[in-house]
């Protein structure tokens, strides 16, 4: 049996070369036995005309007990093959071969929940990035497309569903066990395969494509959870049409099946025809999901279905070119959450998600380009820079060529590369073709890291008014110098009352202006004093400074129409008072009563959007405040948010009661503004509690105890639990017996508590982690608590025992599931940004983790802790 960890090398994709064998076939058998499944493999190999010349080829298998291997039907001694560190390597292979291998795993064991492993009693698999090497042997690269042929045989009592990717072609029974073959006609690569075998209920449904075709639509989660997956139906209805219609793509399989999974290391996952799923991002139910979770599902079940284009019909030639999917479906996703709901909203919130957790990532340690240049374990590359920032790099190709060019280009996409693995540059490539513009200057967004700041200035001189703009990247870990990037800024310039002006003799009112050198100017006919609204829509990822005025920002959050612009202005607002409580410059009530006015009007407004009106509310976090200062003091920032938000519960008490109680509805409704209402009276209720109104624990109580949904009854909790408010030990105990069940309220019952700002919380942290609820095997668990304590509670979180409980923490997630690990040490990648004295403590703590870390958790924090 190979058991030890493939050695950790560092791969770089200048060093790319093409598989100098392809597989055109797989016809895999999984016989699963309680303890050890049997996987036997038959790889049809065919020499890789673009490959150079060799009789070598190498096949990863790390895990696997080997039983036999033969190569066209010869059965091969160990002196015909060489079996280490998790490689497997042929030599003196033919033009064509066949290679049958019969291996056993054991499912049962596998914590690190990559390859075959088991969930609350059902087989699953997790194959990307580098899972299905777990399975049998393979060459487990993305370029090496297959067509699958699965038969999968368990007993039929326990295991009474046996899934796989493609259709369904042959089936049968024998002594209590039963089999299934599952037949892909469309070669993709092995990241891609899935496996379930289960016992499962199933939400049927159809679809009629475009062309009239029926497709059969099966959602299957545990029995207790068949009332859970109507939303993601519906959803999954609306995105197969939005995808017809916005990009001309038809599904093209015979079924579409989504399995809930509970552990699970990410969202979800694109496997062919068969998705796999997070619980949390599948099932929804009024009574136990919130309103956000319902918006959570809508997305990625759309998010996974687009995939099956942009991802899995077209895939990425080799990892460094992951954002090549997933920026792109992320960008894809965003646009159809936009259409089916509030488009400022949604824009506000990506762009809010983007600034407050990628941004940082882009200006620390573990800053990486969106298309990398090396990396150690893929599984680290999973971040917000690839998903997120690949995104914007999308949108901003959408912008600048317009969205009938866009549709032009991406339809050229699809066909030209249909059932090949591609590059960044082979999408950017139809791009320029379709539009015939000069994309060479563009495409350092893919190769150089960092957030570029852009610096704006405005002079006024008589008719002529004029905005000079500078931008500059900061140097990043292996980037110490940076080009000037293309950067297109949409604009509009406001009147006193708030109305866009001509910015040109046509009458023009709103223009896009494109940026590629380290300084232009551009020049506007405009001789009254105006307002500069840049960056609308958040047209490019960039850190915008321009010295607002009060009265201009005041201007922009009033009148602008542009939703981006308006949660900007108020959020620059916030930021300047609690820059000055930080650096002991202003008091809180002061600055309060100097932001009531505004916010005032907001209130005043929020009929119009809900929505949007809590988002413009919305102080920014103490973590994101946090980022403003260096060196980070999270006990003076704690102290500045929490007076300003005392302060503002103060001023606009009236206000804040009115909210409470006015918007309390009688009958549950699911739509866009009746979600909008709830989460507006959930922020009031808490600014209530902040400013210490007599009346608040009453009110939450009250919602806590007759919630009409999950919304009001966990934003109750959260008020009484975050202010420590009369009743709120009760409240917890009474929702852990209610929900004590349901898996997926309880990570969120372990998550409020985990997020109470305060010192105090570690000790809170400390029980919940040795809780008879808590289970370190599962993933959700884990986050609810660590990523709940690491990522949104710095006050907590940035003290010397919050450092040791983590630390702790982190090293036994490691032992059972490296992935995990890596992910939620990402929370430390602040370290250098800390005060001498915690940064001290905290790297010392790393420090002994690290020495016996995991390969993926050694790679993060050697990141993080480098000099």
């Amino acid at each position: 049996m190979e058991t030890a960890h493939a050695a950790v090398t560092t791969t770089r994709l200048k060093d790319y070369l093409p598989p100098a064998y392809l597989v055109d076939s797989v016809t895999l058998d999984v016989d699963i036995h309680d303890g050890v499944t049997t996987v036997t493999s038959e790889l049809a190999l065919r020499r890789n005309p673009d490959a150079v010349i060799s009789d070598s080829m190498m096949f990863n298998g790390e895990g696997l007990t080997l039983r036999s291997l033969a190569l066209d039907g010869k059965v091969l001694e160990e002196a015909d093959y060489h079996y280490e560190n998790g490689e497997l390597t042929l030599s003196r292979l033919p033009e064509q071969a066949t290679l049958v291998s019969v291996v056993d795993i054991e499912p049962e064991k596998n914590t690190a929940l990559e390859g075959l492993y088991m969930s609350n009693g059902m087989y699953c698999t997790q194959c990307e990035a580098q899972g299905f090497r777990h399975i049998t042997f393979f060459p487990d690269r993305p370029d090496v497309l297959s067509r699958f042929r699965t038969t999968v045989r368990a007993d039929k009592k326990k295991y009474p569903l046996l899934l796989s990717n493609g259709n369904p072609v042959e089936q049968g029974e024998e002594d209590g066990r039963h089999w299934v073959t599952w037949e892909d006609p469309f070669p993709k690569p092995c990241y891609l395969f899935a496996l379930v075998a289960g016992d499962l209920a199933c939400l049927e449904d159809t679809f009629t494509t475009v062309s009239g075709r029926e497709v059969a639509l099966r959602l299957y989660a545990e029995h207790r959870d068949l009332d859970k997956l109507d939303h993601a139906m519906e959803s999954l209805k609306h995105a197969m049409r939005w995808d017809e219609e916005t990009y001309g793509r038809e599904y093209d399989l015979d079924i579409y099946m989504i399995v809930a999974v509970s552990h699970f290391n990410m969202g979800a996952m694109e496997n062919k025809g068969l998705n796999i799923f997070n619980t949390s991002c599948v099932l929804a139910h009024p009574a136990t999901t919130t309103d956000a979770g319902f918006q959570r599902v809508e997305s990625v079940v759309a998010h996974e279905y687009f995939h099956n284009w942009s991802g899995n019909r077209v895939t990425c030639r080799d990892w460094f070119q992951l954002s090549l999917k997933e920026g792109f479906t992320v960008f894809r996703d965003q646009m159809f959450s936009a259409d089916m709901n509030s488009a400022a909203v949604q824009r506000v919130g990506d762009v809010d998600f983007l600034v407050n957790h990628q941004f940082p990532e882009d200006q620390g340690p573990m800053a990486h380009p969106v298309r990398p240049s090396e990396y150690q374990k893929i599984d680290n590359f999973y971040t917000l820079t690839i998903y997120e920032k690949g995104a914007e790099i999308v949108r901003m190709q959408y912008h600048l060529l317009g969205a009938e060019q866009f549709r032009k280009a991406t339809d050229l996409y699809f066909e030209r590369f249909d059932g090949q693995a591609v590059t960044c540059d082979d999408f950017v490539d139809c791009m320029a073709e379709v539009s015939g513009m000069d994309m060479a200057q563009f495409r350092r967004w893919y190769s150089q890291a960092g957030t570029p700041i852009l610096s704006v200035e405005a002079e006024q001189e008589g008719d002529d008014y004029s905005l000079t703009f500078r931008q500059h990247t900061p140097p990043t870990p292996g980037q110490a110098d940076k080009e000037p990037l293309v950067i297109p800024v949409r604009l509009a310039l406001l009147d006193k009352n708030g109305a866009p002006v001509a910015l040109d003799q046509d009458g023009l009112r709103e223009t896009v202006l494109i940026l590629d050198q380290q300084a232009q100017s551009f020049h506007f006919p405009v001789s009254e004093s105006v307002t500069p609204s840049l960056l609308r829509g958040f047209s490019a990822p960039v850190v915008l400074e321009f010295d607002y005025r009060p009265d201009q920002l005041a201007t922009l959050l009033a009148h602008d129409t542009d939703g981006y612009c308006r949660w900007s202005a108020a959020q620059r607002l916030y930021f300047a008072a609690l820059d000055r409580l930080v650096r002991g410059q202003g008091n809180a009530d002061e600055e309060a009563v100097r932001l009531a006015p505004v916010l005032e009007q907001v209130i005043d407004r929020a009929g119009e959007d809900p929505a949007q009106a809590a988002l413009l509310l919305t102080l920014p976090t103490e973590v994101a405040l946090g980022d403003r200062h260096s060196p980070l003091d999270p006990s003076g920032i704690h102290m500045a948010h929490q007076n300003l938000k005392q302060a503002l519960g103060k001023v606009l008490q009236s206000q804040w009661l009115s909210l409470s109680e006015n918007l309390l509805a009688t009958e549950l409704q699911m739509d866009g503004v009746a979600m909008g209402r709830r989460q507006l009276r959930n922020l009031a209720l808490d600014y209530l509690a902040a400013g210490g109104h007599h009346e608040a624990a009453r009110i939450a109580v009250e919602l806590f105890e007759l919630p009409l949904c999950m919304s009001e009854e966990l934003g109750a909790l959260r008020v009484l639990v975050h202010h420590r408010l009369p009743g709120a030990e009760q409240a917890l105990q009474q929702f852990a017996r209610k929900w004590k069940d349901e898996a997926l309220v309880m990570d969120q019952w372990f998550s409020v508590q985990a997020s109470a700002p305060g010192e105090m919380t570690i000790d809170t942290v400390e029980r919940l982690l040795a809780h008879p609820a808590f289970d370190w095997k599962v993933p959700n668990r884990v986050r609810a608590v660590l990523g709940a304590l690491a990522g949104s509670n710095p006050s907590a979180f940035n003290t010397d025992k919050g450092y040791k409980v983590f630390t702790s923490a982190l090293a036994t997630v490691d032992e059972l599931n490296p992935q995990i690990a890596a992910r939620i040490a990402n929370a430390a990648a602040r370290l250098h940004r800390l005060e001498p004295s915690r940064q001290q403590v905290f790297r010392g703590l790393l420090k002994s983790v690290s020495e016996k870390a995991s390969p993926n958790l050694r790679e993060v924090l050697a990141r993080i802790l480098a000099e």
